[in-house]
């Protein structure tokens, strides 16, 4: 099996599948050339693993290359017009395409015109690319690598640098930018910052834009890079309602990297969120200096409605929250109500500086205490729920209508309160309003 040399100086074995491995020596022994490209390459130098095996094919054309692959399973011309050919295998499927130059023609990121030329030498066909640390490949089956515009010394420096001109044709490299400082620890290029502050989001779709803030916010790194990135490209002019928490950026960023810590610690716990809590949670730790506009942002760039309804509701009840509340147990529980549990709200709370709920050690006994008493009361992940229910009512003779309804909101009231403890004083309770009402008239 191939080794390479990452980075830190390490001998690394990646993860390459042997059947890959052949089909790279039967296209050699064809007269053609096969290169892992793109974020394969990236990662293997830093010593990760991936099995995103994208594989681009020099010196032989589409005719040449289908029979060999079909030696190894089925094949599917999937982008006839970017000559992107998928393999599909037992248990392994891998995507082999060939060089090619990109146009813009139109507006959008479909507005492209694509040219395939099995004779274009890496050196071109990587200009099309984003940023040189993207802009690397390894020729198949040794591992050589091909780096035309200095990749590897930019990952070294933790520098983004775009390639090329041609990054100017997809505007949403913008914000790949941005979560890519996030991921991999990087600044931006000053040169890369100056040409995409000349660049405009406004083609890129809701769904495209939703992508990379999920990317930025979701995937390992850390998220205040990308913030930096964000500001120094001055995407808040162009996202106006993400505002700085208290004035200050620095401190959304701090924040921004303790949410990471957080989600990353409760997952090695075993303990993480669910995927739409982990994305709940993220996206308020990036608004939490903007609870009256969060709503306004996300609609900008989501249709989730989980996100739209839950992170203003959090927004809300995070800048309204006092350090009093850990005593109020039946304000806790309402509050639970309201969230569907409190777990996000004490994550958020535990992201926040310490001046926010007095000074350090006041923050971080508040957020402990929170986290302990909502635990105690199991509110963390839950939310109470009446002990009094429709057929409960009805076994006891309460017909189903207005007095039903009103019946179980006030139990439940009073469940909140502390002052019915389970079913059986629920039902005690009813009986004694029933028979209160009875003797009345």
């Amino acid at each position: 099996m191939a080794k390479l040399q990452t980075l830190s100086g390490q001998w690394f074995e990646p993860d390459l599948p042997g059947r890959l491995l052949k089909i790279a020596g039967d296209i050699r022994e064809a007269g053609g050339r096969a290169f892992l490209v793109g974020g394969w390459v990236r990662d293997a130098l830093l010593g990760k693993t991936c099995r995103d095996y994208d594989v681009e094919v020099y010196d032989m054309s589409q005719d040449a290359l289908v029979p060999i692959l079909s030696k190894y399973g089925r094949t599917n011309l999937v982008g006839k017009a970017f000559g992107v050919i998928h393999l599909a295998m037992k248990g392994l499927s891998l995507d082999f395409s060939f060089p090619r130059t990109e146009s813009k023609v139109g507006y959008g990121h479909r507005g492209f015109v694509v040219h395939t030329d099995e004779k274009l030498s890496f050196k071109e066909a990587a200009l099309r690319r984003d940023f040189t640390i993207n802009a690397m490949g390894m020729e198949l089956p040794e591992l050589t690598l091909c780096d035309p515009y200095g990749g590897i010394d930019d990952l070294k420096a933790h520098v983004l640098r775009h390639v090329g001109p041609a990054f100017a044709e997809d505007s949403l490299r913008i914000l790949r930018g941005v979560q890519f400082a996030s991921r991999f620890g990087c600044t931006l290029a000053p040169d890369t910052v100056e040409l995409c502050r000349t660049l405009s989001l406004d083609d890129l779709s809701v769904e495209r834009l939703f992508e990379e803030f999920k990317k930025w916010l979701l995937k390992p790194g850390k998220p205040s890079l990308g913030l930096h990135a964000f500001l120094d490209i001055r995407l808040n002019e162009y996202f106006p309602e993400i505002h700085p928490f208290e004035g200050s950026w620095e401190t959304l960023g701090t924040i921004l990297d303790r949410m990471e810590s957080l989600r990353r610690g409760l997952a090695a716990e075993s303990e993480g969120l669910s995927e739409a809590q982990s994305m709940e949670f993220a996206f308020a730790a990036l608004l939490c200096g903007s609870p009256s506009t969060s709503l306004q942002f996300l609609e900008r760039i989501t249709n989730e409605t989980h996100l739209l309804k839950v992170v203003p509701q959090l927004l809300e009840s995070f800048s309204g929250l006092s350090t009093a509340i850990v005593g109020d147990i039946p304000s806790l529980r309402r509050l639970a109500v309201r969230l569907g549990g409190l777990k996000q709200l004490c994550l958020l709370v535990k992201c926040a500086p310490g001046s926010y709920f007095g000074d350090s050690a006041d923050r971080e006994c508040f957020a402990d205490r929170l986290w302990r008493v909502a635990s105690e009361y199991n509110l963390l992940d839950t939310a109470p729920q009446p002990y009094l229910t429709g057929k409960m009512l009805m076994d006891l003779g309460v017909a189903p209508g207005k007095q039903m309804g009103e019946i179980i909101k006030k139990s439940f009231e009073l469940q909140l309160d502390g002052k019915i403890a389970g079913e059986a004083d629920a039902i005690a309770w009813v009986r004694s309003c029933l028979a209160s009402l009875s003797s009345n008239r």
